[in-house]
């Protein structure tokens, strides 16, 4: 097995504490820090997919996007002068009222690892705070937005409102969480919608190009 597939199947299975060697091992028999990288991303849209059928729950999927965030680790330092690392900064929260974080934290992570720099600002998010946030940070290209609450869509709608309302530019808005559709995210004004972690990341870089 080559040490890229074995770095694929570690954060499949999420061995976060053998991870971290495996990709400095990949990267001594030459594979470039990129190509790791997207085999990562590669295995955590297949435990996104088993996630998706009912095959694995969050326990396992958070295992394995720990795995993912040690193997991140080894390449961050390596990638700082890429272009893969150069998207912008990202500022992402859970909407006001709501305080879910596992979804919002996987999709962190994921985006986190198609080359943003993150900030997050946790959950139960006021609508100010985004704003805030979008001012203190440089380069911020992107703005995600999550609510896992049917109760809290209309803090989504609010929130995408006043930062759109705040007249800063530079940045697009994505959306997400289990009650939100893409029309809802079109309603409200919203530049994308993902429906999971790994098309968060997909869609991420497709919106700052």
């Amino acid at each position: 097995m080559s040490k890229i597939m074995e770095v694929k199947e570690l954060v499949e299975t999420g061995k976060s504490k053998k991870v971290g060697t495996a990709v400095q091992e990949a990267l001594d028999a030459g594979s470039q820090p990129g190509e790791i990288l997207q085999a990562m991303v590669d295995s955590m849209s297949v435990v996104g997919d088993k996630f998706s059928s009912g095959e694995i729950f969050v326990p396992e999927m958070l295992i394995a996007a720990k795995a993912m965030s040690k193997g991140v680790d080894v390449l961050r330092p390596l990638m700082a002068g890429d272009n893969a690392a150069s998207l912008g900064t990202c500022v992402i929260g859970t909407v006001a009222g709501d305080l879910h974080d596992i979804g919002k934290n996987l999709v962190a992570m994921m985006i986190e690892s198609a080359g943003f720099t993150m900030v997050d600002l946790g959950v139960d998010v006021a609508d100010e705070k985004f704003v805030e946030a979008i001012k203190e940070n440089e380069n911020v290209t992107l703005v995600a937005l999550s609510g896992l609450l049917t109760t809290t869509m209309p803090s989504l709608k609010s929130a995408v409102e006043t930062i759109k309302a705040s007249g800063l530019t530079g940045f697009k808005v994505i959306v997400g969480g289990a009650p939100v559709t893409p029309e809802y995210a079109a309603e409200i004004g919203a530049d994308g919608y993902a429906a999971d972690a790994g098309s968060a990341a997909v869609k991420a870089k497709e919106l700052v190009k």
